[in-house]
C-alpha cells in the first residue's frame, strides 16, 4: 500500500481497533435483535467498493451527471433481480411491478409514500407503536404523526392480535387517505387481502411495510402483499440479509409518483455501493438455499418460542409465525430493561420492548423483543434454541448474578466458535 494511500490500520488505528472489536463481538455473541442479521462477505465487499465514490442524481438513463454507464447497470441489475425474486410470490401480473432501490433506508422509503400520495393534514392509519407498529406509520413523535392526522389501530386485549374489525370500523369513520399494513414488533402473519378490502371500502391507498419480513416474503414463507397493495416498502437488511438500505415496490400506475417522491422529493444521489449490495443480496436470495434459510428462521423462532413458554415465559400471542417474538418479563419477576441488560452481559443480545397494553413506560417497559434471523444465518438450529431458552431462563431468575452472567457468556463464546458467522473474518 502506498504511503499516499495507507490502509485503515495505518491511517486510523483507533477506528481499525473499534471495527475489530465489533467484528469480535458479532462473532462471540448470540445476536437476537430482530432487525439485525449477518450480511455475506460478498454483500460487504460490494458495499465497501469504489461505487461509494460515485454521485448519481436521477435514474438510470436519466442522470444529471456524466460517467454513469456503470452505475446505470448496477441499479438496473438490482431492480431486475428484485423483480424476478419478488415476482415469484407476487399476486397478479408480474409485469406490473415497479421497483425503486434508491431510498437510503426504510423510514425514507415510507416518507416517500406519504409524499407521493398525501398532503399535510391528510388522515392516515397504521398499527399503533405500543401494539407493534412502526414510528413512521403515524406515531406522534414522528414527522408522520406531526404532519398528518394519524388514527392508530391496535390489537385485541384477549389475544394481542390485530383487530381487523377495529381497523374496518376506524377506516369507515375516518376515511384515511393512506392505510398502513405493517409492523415492527408483531409475531403473526398479516392478512393483506383483509387490509385490501378495507382500503377499497374507504378509497384509501394501501401501503404495506414488509421491512422485517421481506426475506420471508421473498422465500414464500410469509404471504406477499406485492400485487395486492398499491405500494410496498422495505428495508434491505433484517431477514433479507442485504446492506442497510431501502426499496419500494409499487404498481406501475404509481411509478412516476413514487420515483419523484424519492428523487428529487426527499433525497439527492443514491448510495450506489448500497445499491450494489442490494443486487448481491437479491442474487443470493434467488438461490434455492435461501428458501431453506427462511424456513429455518421461522422453524427456529417457533421452537424457541415454545421452549420459552415451557419455561414459564409469557410469550405474546403464545408464539410466532415469523422470525420474532415478544416476551413479557413480568411473569419472571423482572422488567424488560433489567432482563435485556443482564442478557447482554451474558452474551445474548436483544432489546427491551413494550408489550401490548404495557403499564410501564417506553424506556423501561415490561418486555423484550428477539428474533432468530441472525443465529439461523450461522447455521444454528433446534439444539441451539434449546440451549438458548435454558440460558435465558437462568438469567431471568438471577439477572444480578455477575458470576452466572460471566459463566453463560463463556459458554456462548464456545458455542459461537462452532458456528462461523457469514461476513465475519477474525484476526
Amino acid at each position: 500500500m502506498s504511503d499516499r494511500d495507507p490502509s485503515l490500520s495505518t491511517r486510523d488505528p483507533e477506528m481499525a481497533r473499534l471495527i475489530a472489536d465489533e467484528n469480535r463481538r458479532e462473532h462471540e455473541t448470540l445476536r437476537l435483535i430482530a432487525s439485525e442479521n449477518y450480511a455475506s462477505r460478498a454483500v460487504i465487499e460490494a458495499t465497501g467498493s469504489v461505487l461509494t465514490n460515485k454521485y448519481s442524481e436521477g435514474y438510470a438513463k436519466k442522470r444529471y451527471y456524466e460517467g454513469q454507464e456503470v452505475i446505470d447497470q448496477v441499479e438496473e441489475l438490482a431492480i431486475s433481480r428484485l423483480k424476478e425474486l419478488f415476482g415469484r410470490t407476487a399476486h397478479g401480473d408480474k409485469a406490473d411491478i415497479h421497483v425503486n432501490v434508491q431510498p437510503y433506508s426504510g423510514s425514507p422509503a415510507n416518507l416517500a409514500v406519504y409524499l407521493a400520495f398525501c398532503k399535510p393534514g391528510d388522515t392516515v392509519m397504521g398499527l399503533a407503536l405500543p401494539a407493534g407498529g412502526h414510528l413512521t406509520h403515524g406515531h406522534a413523535v414522528s414527522i408522520t404523526g406531526k404532519y398528518f392526522k394519524s388514527v392508530p389501530y391496535g390489537v385485541r386485549k384477549e389475544d394481542h392480535r390485530i383487530d381487523m374489525d377495529e381497523v374496518r370500523s376506524l377506516a369507515k369513520e375516518h376515511k384515511p387517505k393512506l392505510l398502513w399494513a405493517g409492523t415492527t414488533a408483531y409475531p403473526r402473519t398479516l392478512d393483506w387481502q383483509a387490509f385490501r378490502s378495507i382500503a377499497d371500502e374507504v378509497g384509501a391507498i394501501l401501503a404495506c411495510d414488509i421491512a422485517h419480513i421481506s426475506g420471508l416474503v421473498a422465500a414464500g414463507v410469509h404471504p406477499s402483499p406485492i400485487g395486492i397493495a398499491d405500494v410496498v416498502t422495505s428495508t434491505t437488511h433484517k431477514t433479507f440479509r442485504g446492506p442497510r438500505g431501502g426499496m419500494i415496490f409499487c404498481k406501475k400506475a404509481h411509478a412516476d409518483a413514487i420515483d419523484k417522491a424519492v428523487f428529487p422529493g426527499l433525497q439527492g444521489g443514491p448510495h450506489n455501493a448500497a445499491t450494489a449490495g442490494i443486487a448481491v443480496a437479491a442474487k443470493e436470495a434467488l438461490d434455492p438455499a435461501f428458501v431453506d434459510y427462511a424456513k429455518a428462521v421461522v422453524e427456529n423462532a417457533k421452537h424457541l418460542a415454545q421452549k420459552l413458554v415451557d419455561r414459564g415465559f409469557a410469550v405474546t400471542t403464545g408464539g410466532t409465525d415469523n422470525h420474532l417474538m415478544l416476551v413479557d418479563m413480568t411473569s419472571k419477576g423482572t422488567t424488560g430493561k433489567v432482563a435485556s441488560k443482564a442478557l447482554d452481559k451474558a452474551g445474548i443480545v436483544l432489546n427491551y420492548n413494550a408489550v401490548p397494553f404495557d403499564p410501564r413506560k417506553p424506556f423501561d417497559p415490561s418486555g423484550i423483543r428477539l428474533g432468530t434471523a441472525a443465529v439461523t444465518a450461522r447455521g444454528m438450529g433446534r439444539p441451539e434454541m434449546d440451549k438458548l431458552a435454558a440460558w435465558m431462563d437462568e438469567v431471568a431468575k438471577a439477572p444480578a448474578d455477575e458470576g452466572l452472567l460471566a459463566r453463560i457468556a463463556g459458554e456462548i463464546r464456545e458455542l459461537c466458535n462452532g458456528f462461523p458467522a457469514p461476513g465475519i473474518r477474525l484476526g
